[in-house]
């Protein structure tokens, strides 16, 4: 016996209950790959833009080091960073290895001042690319110059300010006194972080090392790998009296946390729609049932067994679920790849430091995400559907055509 040919007659006889019921399933399949998409954008985009702005992924410091009091004082500092960088970029696993010196400061101008982290680079390495990309206004600065500096683009706006104009900039130093100069801004630059950019300036390293009276001593090796996950594999590689190597994974611990978090919560949101899809179709093919009862009577009396009734409905079932799922994969992917490339603007979320969020979220589907709502969806369309096809099997013939008169 053909069921899926019979499925489909049946289907066609109810057109309108039947186009509802697998747009309930591609609008719930759709949604899910568009979330699913949406959470891996987000969680992706947070943890990359964390690793190439703030933490790389290693940094060698010294062992009495606290990221978070930013002292330049000499006992916190790692000494001669040029030569131990070198060393560590001589590792065939590391793609870029920079000192990097990191104070706080204020930058006034007027009568308006802002607090923001003062970081020593050098301008040339690898590592700098997202700020050297990100010029908006005038030029980056470069490893010999005393008196420019570098800003983000919500900090100029903030005080008003642009490529050429000075500021005065206050300095904690190694000696616990307190410095300030006037800098002519070289750049404004954008990351599409404002939580980031609005807080941090640039300064040549050498130019850190001299204002904060840091001399020949830098906060960190900022280290950068071909392949992130030998982290602990280069960590391990790299020894040293009084300094540690701290991993990705070590310095963004809530950043881990939350992305597990957010795969459990995806979990449960994935189940909610299932369920209200699933609620759907049972009630379609419940009323199919119903409406349907003199002719499941006939089928019955003419010798259709219980078990082909249920073929017959997980016929219609499967039928349903390879036009909605499908229409509904179609349109999620559509939707993810339009807004993996245009983004989906929340503007500053006010995130920084241990998690950092562009301003923007570029949504990002995967094939295994993909096939697995895909499928997930088919299973629990068909498992749905087997109380009413069990219900339609148990009519007794005599009752069935009775009932239905």
């Amino acid at each position: 016996m053909n069921y899926f040919k019979m499925a489909y007659r049946n289907l066609g006889r109810h057109r309108r209950r039947s186009l509802l019921s697998g747009l309930a399933l591609a609008l719930g399949t759709a949604l899910l790959m568009f979330i699913a998409a949406f959470f891996q954008g987000e969680m992706r985009s947070s943890m990359e833009t964390t690793l190439k702005l703030n933490t790389g992924h290693l940094q060698v410091r010294d062992e009495d080091y606290d990221p978070d009091k930013l002292s330049v004082a000499w006992e916190y500092l790692i000494e001669n960073p040029d030569q131990a960088a070198a060393q560590i970029e001589a590792l065939d696993p590391v793609r870029v290895a920079t000192p990097r010196l990191v104070a706080s400061g204020i930058v006034s101008v007027r009568d308006e001042s802002a607090g923001v982290q003062i970081m020593g680079i050098v301008p040339e390495s690898e590592a700098n690319a997202p700020y050297r990309d990100g010029i908006i206004s005038g030029e980056f600065i470069t490893a010999d110059d005393r008196e420019g500096i570098l800003i983000g683009l919500p900090l100029a706006e903030s005080l008003g300010l642009k490529a050429g104009d000075q500021i005065s900039l206050l300095v904690n130093t190694s000696d616990g006194d307190v410095d300030e100069q006037q800098f002519t801004i070289r750049g404004i630059f954008t990351t599409g972080t404002s939580a980031w950019d609005k807080g941090i300036v640039f300064l040549p390293l050498a130019k850190a090392q001299a204002f904060s009276r840091a001399e020949n001593h830098a906060s960190m090796i900022f280290i950068l790998l071909k392949d992130r996950e030998k982290a602990e594999e280069v960590a391990g590689a790299i020894q040293g009296e009084g300094i540690v190597v701290k991993t990705w994974t070590q310095m963004n611990e809530l950043l881990v946390l939350v992305e597990d978090f957010s795969n459990a919560y995806l979990a449960i949101i994935n189940l909610i729609v299932l369920g209200v899809t699933a609620t759907v179709i049972v009630n379609t093919l419940l009323m199919s049932v119903f409406e349907r009862t003199r002719e499941i009577g006939v089928l019955s009396a003419i010798g259709m067994k219980g078990r082909q009734v249920i073929a017959l409905f997980l016929s219609e079932a499967t039928l349903l679920a390879f036009g909605g799922i499908g229409v509904g994969a179609l349109a999620g992917w559509a939707l993810s790849a339009y807004f993996g490339k245009v983004g989906v603007y929340f503007g500053d979320l006010g995130i920084s430091g241990d998690m950092l969020l562009e301003d923007r979220i570029y949504t990002y589907l995967t094939l295994d995400s993909a096939v697995n709502l895909i499928i997930t969806a088919f299973l629990i369309t068909i498992l749905a559907s087997l109380y009413p096809a069990r219900m339609a099997s148990r009519m007794e013939p005599v009752e069935a055509l009775r009932g239905a008169q």
